[in-house]
């Protein structure tokens, strides 16, 4: 399985989410069947740096450069083979003429046993300048240009128990979810997305490629 799995501004501040989502990940690196490709933007973090006088764009770009290396750093401590990748770089991802373009010659060369962790920089040829994707936006298109299987979002209040004790929810569509869970349980860069998608928690995660403790969101309601 091919998965891409969109880690939001809210949980890239979260330091136990980020732990139990590495430890997850290391223990599907031992399922060699999981091509996994985490994506992120910025976070809380770029607030801290803008309290030092720095600009807003420039903090944005500084801040998602080292979360990724963060990240890395964070996975690395779990064991995890990662990649880590501002896509702006050897212009793997570029826009032309409004149009998003993948080198995928050069991601055909990274290796699929590593955890690919890809942040939302990308190179505006239109601009001649980087600059930072909306994580929806970024998440669609890889999962299209990649032929990915299935999307992930993490889970707003990261309960489990909302997978286990509400069998109800196991099947939802975005045209008729309920107000309150998509409030509660729907990152806020996605609160407006169309998408299919799963929801998952970060302790939940290491099940994959079994998808039962996951909720599916479907485009319209079957």
């Amino acid at each position: 399985m091919k998965y891409i799995a969109a880690l939001d501004y809210d949980h890239l501040d979260n330091g136990v989410f980020l732990t139990s989502l590495a430890r997850s990940l290391s223990q599907q690196q031992s399922n060699s069947d999981l091509h996994s490709i985490i994506i992120h933007s910025d976070s809380e973090y770029t607030e801290r740096i803008i309290q030092t006088g720095v600009m807003r764009n420039e903090a944005t770009i500084r801040s998602i450069k080292d979360l990724n290396n963060r990240l890395i750093a964070l996975l690395a401590d779990e064991g995890v083979s990662a990649i880590g990748i501002n896509p702006y770089k050897r212009n793997v991802i570029t826009q032309q003429n409004g149009e998003l373009i993948l080198d995928h010659t050069f991601m055909d060369t990274l290796p699929n046993k590593s955890v690919l962790v890809l942040s939302t920089l990308i190179q505006n040829a239109d601009e001649d300048k980087l600059e930072p994707l909306p994580l929806p936006r970024l998440s669609t298109f890889l999962y299209n240009e990649l032929q990915a299987e299935q999307l992930f979002l993490f889970s707003k209040s990261d309960e489990s128990e909302i997978f286990t004790d509400n069998k109800p929810k196991t099947d939802l569509s975005w045209d008729s979810m309920d107000s309150k869970f998509r409030e509660n349980q729907i990152p806020d860069e996605f609160s407006n997305f169309h998408h299919p998608v799963r929801i998952a928690t970060a302790r939940d995660f290491n099940q994959l490629p079994n998808l039962d403790q996951t909720i599916a969101i479907n485009t319209h309601k079957n």
